[in-house]
């Protein structure tokens, strides 16, 4: 964990996207820092279906760099730690512990794998915007990538479960000249109506 932490505002407006990445390793602490963050997105029915998948080590990135975009591989090769998101479709059989207040909430959606899928994904997108922001709350740079072969990515790291891949973020700290200048933004009277 960095000693000094990025206040709200500079979460939002001081980090944006890393491509390139210092060799400063992230270490166990930071990672599971950033998990006790992120698990704190809200999810319907408290379904929390992220499921990350930290890939740190080579033999993990060879098996992941083919699987990226092409424009992709390099970014992810110089991240310290890769995360892989994923949607687990499943989830139900956690809601027991995470949804007691609902007893029948795991039963009413066995059946129902398609409305499963959904919400899966949905929520896991959700979750997938706070673990970014978790990254940046931490002190460490974030740089998220939906370019990539999520079917190959799912055969290769997530054969024979339930599990679904949505997005890949690179993590570590950002290089002097690994992000660009920020692009322009939309203003409030262009984005914001009020009724």
């Amino acid at each position: 964990m960095t000693d000094s932490q990025p206040t709200a505002e500079g979460i939002f407006t001081e980090h944006h996207t890393a491509y390139r990445f210092t060799p400063e390793p992230v270490s166990d602490s930071e990672l599971a820092h950033l998990y006790e963050l992120a698990k704190f997105a809200p999810t319907a029915m408290n379904s929390q279906p992220l499921r990350i998948t930290f890939v740190r080590t080579e033999e993990g990135k060879q098996r992941l760099l083919p699987l990226l975009a092409e424009g992709n591989r390099a970014k992810a090769e110089s991240a310290p730690v890769v995360a892989i998101l994923a949607a687990d479709t499943d989830f139900h059989e956690n809601l027991p512990q995470l949804l007691p207040q609902s007893p029948s909430a795991k039963d009413g959606l066995a059946a129902d794998a398609e409305r499963r899928a959904q919400m899966a994904r949905n929520n896991a997108w959700l979750q997938s915007g706070a673990f970014i922001l978790a990254v940046r709350a931490i002190g460490l740079d974030a740089g998220p990538m939906g370019g990539i072969n999520a079917p190959a990515i799912d055969a290769e790291f997530f054969a024979g479960t339930a599990l679904k891949a949505i997005l890949v973020v690179n993590i570590g700290h950002v290089a002097e000249d690994g992000s660009f200048p920020r692009n322009p933004r939309l203003s409030f009277s262009e984005a914001v109506s009020l009724a």
